[in-house]
């Protein structure tokens, strides 16, 4: 964790867990649609934390293409 890191390999990191975050939002939208009750909105929930997530990390790699 205390590893000294350039603006590159921050940037790298970032649109890694951006994509990571991306692939999950997408995996949460499948399941809230074949699943139970209990289970649609538990994925649900999912789904509105890993979009917030990403929207973030979208804003953070480039926040001319997000006005706000």
């Amino acid at each position: 964790m205390s590893d000294v890191v350039d603006a590159d390999e921050l940037l790298r990191r970032i649109r890694a867990a951006r994509d990571w975050a991306a692939e999950r939002e997408a995996g949460s939208r499948e399941q809230a649609g074949d699943a139970d009750r209990a289970e649609a909105f538990a994925a649900s929930m999912n789904f509105a934390a890993f979009s917030a997530v990403r929207e973030v990390l979208d804003r953070i790699i480039d926040p001319a293409n997000h006005p706000g």
